[in-house]
């Protein structure tokens, strides 16, 4: 049970025959120890160095406090430390090593370098939401609103991260884009609101694109239309500013029966672009693989156990699609159960034939879900509270950038148990760490918890990231 005694102290059940009293009076003390990793990250990899030049600042320069790129670091250290609203930095903003790690350096000449700048106050929850409420008519600057956010930059920004980190920033021989849009619930009179019969409720519906483990876009959308809605309109995009800089890369899109539509594909095979897309099951198809699902299923009985026959189809619909395509069928059954399932594609079956093509390259598509679920729990893609659209599509790609940040830090910790851990867990395990901070005009030195027990983990990473080539 937890009691107040006096004004300030609060008083724990005893130990034994001593009191537990505490108090918000320790000083320079820090929860987040683990946040100069962080800044390691972004020294190296410039994500938010990139990502504020992304917004045109029109702030009279003789009143600017806090510039661009120290509000953007604000915002998205806070949100990879486990700090999804701004309210939260209307204290956060005082913590000492939380500032240092914000702070600008002093080759950004934001402003001059005055000794009495070690140690301030980062921005204030007003101050950090201009970032997020650009008005619609971003050609008319007001009174309060003179930091706008550019889509087409930003939309830009997480393609060049891509091509400038992944394989090292070298052509690969092929990559694989993955398409999946996700359910973002409402709880108020938000702009675009409606309600989605699947999931049962009022939302948003994004797209995510990948590749692997990288982010190339994350699109806010009114759910009132279907899964793949714009999905063409971000493949041209992408597609060609990879092909800028990749122009013999090989790509294959990847996705759901939710994108199986007869416009994406043909702007695929226009675009010379493969694909692998789920197929929605119906009368026709599932009678085209009736021998082979007998056939698992006669399998099944005699061992007990699930299993599964594949087949090849030449396959078009009676009137959606405008050509015969392939497509693989799995006959599966299990647990006495029939399990068909179908996928379209434009790769050759000499290169992929029916199983391989559907369990190594097919189902891989699998650990997109958890990328998704990283920003949407762990990142807090899901705080679209704001009242516009175009504020919530800010926050979807703050909480973004801060997965690039983290995905970086991961690949840090490679080799490694937390490889291949989420967020959450790097966030746990490495970046919150009790930290006592002494700051001086010369130094900021940072004494980190002796009981802390992942000190091993802390010590490579941080040696990984400055053997990195900046």
């Amino acid at each position: 049970m937890l009691l107040q005694s006096g004004e300030n102290q609060l008083e724990f059940q005893g130990l034994g025959c001593r009191k537990v009293v505490a108090q918000f009076d320790g000083g320079t003390i820090s929860s987040d120890g683990g946040s100069l990793l962080l800044r390691e990250v972004d020294l190296r990899s410039a994500v938010l160095d990139r990502f504020a030049t992304c917004f045109d600042d029109l702030r009279n320069r003789s009143y600017v406090e806090h510039s661009v790129r120290q509000l953007v670091s604000q915002r998205i250290y806070g949100l990879c430390l486990g700090y999804e609203d701004i309210n939260d930095h209307e204290q956060l903003r005082y913590d000492p090593l939380f500032a240092a790690v914000c702070q600008q350096s002093d080759v950004e000449g934001e402003r001059r370098r005055r000794d009495s700048d070690v140690g301030q106050a980062l921005a204030g929850k007003s101050t950090l939401q201009r970032l997020e409420s650009t008005p619609r008519e971003a050609d008319k600057p007001d009174r309060y609103h003179r930091v706008y956010a550019d889509p087409a930059r930003i939309e830009g920004f997480f393609v060049e991260h891509f091509l400038s980190h992944y394989n090292g920033g070298r052509q690969p021989g092929q990559i694989i884009i993955d398409l999946d849009a996700t359910n973002d619930p409402l709880h108020g009179n938000q702009e675009g609101r409606f309600f989605h019969g699947y999931y049962d409720q009022y939302c948003y519906l994004p797209l995510y694109i990948f590749v692997g483990d990288y982010l190339l876009a994350a699109k806010l959308r009114s759910s009132e239309s279907e899964a793949s809605h714009g999905a063409d309109e971000e493949l041209n995009r992408i597609v060609a500013q990879i092909r800028q800089k990749w122009p013999k890369v090989r790509i294959i899109v990847r996705a759901d029966s939710g994108f199986a539509r007869d416009w994406l594909m043909s702007w695929c095979e226009t675009h010379h672009v493969d694909y692998v897309l789920g197929l929605q099951k119906n009368t026709r198809l599932s009678r085209a693989v009736g021998w082979a699902m007998y056939q698992a299923r006669m399998r099944s009985v005699s061992t007990g156990k699930p299993a599964r026959e594949f087949r090849e189809l030449e396959y078009r619909t009676r009137k959606s699609w405008t050509c015969t395509r392939r497509v693989v069928a799995k006959a599966e059954y299990t647990c006495e159960k029939e399990n068909p399932r179908f996928v379209v594609t434009t790769l050759s079956a000499k290169r992929w034939p029916a199983a391989r093509l559907y369990e190594e390259l097919y189902c891989a598509r699998g650990d997109m879900e958890n990328r998704i679920k990283e920003q949407q729990l762990y990142l807090f893609a899901d705080r679209t509270s704001a009242e516009t659209m175009r504020a919530n599509q800010i926050r979807l790609w703050f909480s973004s950038v801060a997965y690039l940040l983290m995905n970086e830090l991961r690949h840090a910790l490679r080799g490694t148990e937390l490889e291949r851990a989420q967020c959450h867990t790097i966030r746990t395990k490495i970046l919150k760490i009790g930290a006592r901070v002494v700051v001086s005009t010369r130094r900021i030195v940072v004494h980190l918890a002796c009981g802390y027990p992942y000190q091993h983990l802390y010590r490579q990473s941080l040696h990984r990231l400055q053997a990195a080539v900046p």
